[in-house]
């Protein structure tokens, strides 16, 4: 069963992808951060943000390249003639003719789940009846300094240790921004909300055990050594119906949709003449 979590990832992972920053320009077509954002969904199957934090920054950096690679060719595309060969024209109007039965399925796909109505008291039934899918479980919001040498992470510990409250967190901050090697680092070291499991051991087991608004000594792991500030804790809880009614509403229509589009298959074969 899908977990709550995965869903608020979800929709914090969408709701980064509103920024509209230019990259960069390519003969006065500027490529964006939501244009690379939205090729890094697509090529990971709206799971990037389960690729290792070390390797983000250079996936990031390839679908960039990849971008302008495609800006480039197309302007050549264009200056040579493609766009006005046989070659093109014929290829461009398979494509029309796909895109156009395929968005005519979509179009009527949707008015036939519109039609779909889900009661409160099904919705009702179904949470009480499956309460724990919605168990949520304990995570911690954390933010990491990660540098190569352990020197650098005890000065960096060092320089921290004395402070408290918001000026230990702040602090942490500008340190992140300036020093740490990984990929949060331009946003503070920020990791967001996680729960047991998602980082890697060494790093999990400290994180976990932490007080609220405390740093950690330097953790080694497979990417170098990390200076953890711990920002927030959830504790297990069960989501209340009102915080999940609109996903069950989402799910039963769902169901009854496949069973809809059963029947009216059905329907419909009935009515052809299939040879």
């Amino acid at each position: 069963m899908m977990k709550m979590t995965k869903i608020v990832a979800t929709l914090l992972l969408a709701g980064s992808l509103a920024s509209a920053t230019t990259l960069v320009s390519v003969n006065g077509t500027k490529i964006t951060q939501e244009d690379v954002d939205t090729a890094l969904m697509n090529a990971t199957q709206g799971r990037f943000n389960q690729v290792p934090e070390d390797k983000q920054a250079e996936f990031r950096k390839q679908v960039l390249e990849q971008l302008i690679a495609k800006e480039l060719v197309y302007e050549d595309a264009k200056k040579t003639g493609v766009l006005k060969s046989k070659d093109f024209k014929d290829e461009y109007a398979k494509v029309q003719d796909r895109v156009k039965k395929d968005l005519a399925i979509q179009v009527w796909q949707k008015q036939q789940f519109d039609k779909i109505s889900v009661s409160d008291k099904e919705l009702k039934n179904y949470y009480d009846n499956n309460k724990e899918e919605f168990n949520e479980k304990s995570s911690v919001h954390a933010r990491h300094i990660l540098v190569k040498e352990e020197s650098e992470a005890k000065a960096i510990e060092k320089e921290l240790k004395s402070l408290s409250g918001n000026a230990l967190k702040n602090k942490f901050i500008q340190l992140a921004k300036e020093k740490s090697t990984g990929p949060s680092g331009p946003k503070g070291g920020d990791l967001g909300y996680f729960s047991k499991g998602q980082m890697v051991p060494e790093f999990d087991a400290k994180v976990f055990s932490m007080k609220t608004g405390t740093i950690s000594e330097p953790v080694k792991t497979q990417f170098g050594y990390h200076i953890i500030y711990l920002e927030d804790k959830k504790a297990k809880k069960t989501l209340s119906f009102t915080e999940v009614k609109s996903f069950i509403d989402q799910r039963l229509k769902m169901e009854k949709f496949k069973v809809v589009v059963e029947e009216k298959m059905k329907e419909l074969k009935n009515k052809a003449t299939i040879k």
